[in-house]
């Protein structure tokens, strides 16, 4: 793993890179020459990334966004998809591959994940993007769902994905006509949690970051984790797996947060709930 951002990576730089800095994990898709369009480089390295990440202490908070002027342009159609037409084999390996990343892995991950978009994200993009946990974006960021525009439709799990942010008429809106929005249309219909300019963005989502660091983390986990689930299931369903997850994470808490929140709270009054994390 290493760090360097370059506009125009060396032919032999790795696809994606890492780097930490106070508990952060930068990942950023390291294809700038081609808008980091994704292709099977970018792929497989983000399963085994991803995989590393959960067991590396350096790592608290993930962010993934891409170098240069781009967080992602989509699929690579010529590398992901055309150079497989004739290999069923990897086509399948690399679709199996490209689903653990970007949604089996990131909407469950172990650790709280932040999309920084940067720049262009375009299509098959949109699916790690709503698969990560948070997002901030640059207001000058471009985004878009071009897939009409080539005859094809917004795949994989694009649909499905926007589907569980954006409220049915703007999604189909720029599903059907394939034009483009800036980051502060992603807020405003959902997409992403906030837009700054594209000068504070860095420093805007390492805040974000601070704060979730500042959370339990054994909780935090099993918050997102709980949320995600319940969403999908009825009402009756979520009484009982979300009871039943409170008293896992009390079981697998090393902090014994709740007893601690609940002194501090009750006995010390030393902690405002809504103001502020209990003292750890």
């Amino acid at each position: 793993m290493t760090a360097n951002s370059a506009t125009q990576p060396a032919a032999d730089a790795p696809p994606v890179l890492v780097d930490f800095e106070d508990g952060i994990a930068w990942v950023t898709l390291n294809r700038p020459e081609k808008r980091n369009a994704i292709n099977p480089g970018i792929v497989y390295n983000m399963v085994r990334i991803l995989e590393e990440l959960e067991a590396d202490d350096r790592c608290k908070v993930m962010v993934l966004t891409g170098a240069g002027d781009a967080f992602s342009a989509g699929m690579d159609l010529r590398e992901y998809f055309r150079a497989t037409d004739n290999d069923p084999k990897e086509r399948t390996r690399l679709f199996r591959a490209n689903g653990l990343w970007q949604w089996r892995q990131l909407r469950f991950y172990s650790k709280p994940t932040i999309a920084m978009v940067n720049g262009w994200c375009f299509g098959g993009a949109f699916t790690p993007l709503v698969s990560c946990d948070l997002a901030i974006a640059a207001e000058e960021a471009t985004f878009g769902l071009s897939e009409i525009n080539w005859g094809i439709i917004p795949a994989g799990v694009v649909s499905r994905a926007l589907a569980s942010l954006v409220r049915e008429r703007e999604a189909m809106y720029y599903v059907m006509t394939g034009e483009t929005f800036d980051g502060r249309r992603a807020a405003e219909i959902g997409l992403v949690n906030e837009a700054v300019p594209r000068a504070r963005l860095r420093e805007r989502t390492k805040a974000l970051a601070k704060v979730l660091m500042e959370k339990n983390p054994t909780v935090l986990r099993q918050a997102k984790i709980a949320h995600r689930m319940a969403a999908e299931m009825t009402w009756e369903q979520a009484a009982d797996y979300l009871m039943a997850k409170v008293d896992q994470g009390t079981f697998h808490d090393p902090e014994r947060g709740r007893d601690t929140a609940m002194k501090q709270f009750l006995d010390d009054k030393s902690f405002k709930p809504g103001l502020g994390a209990y003292q750890r």
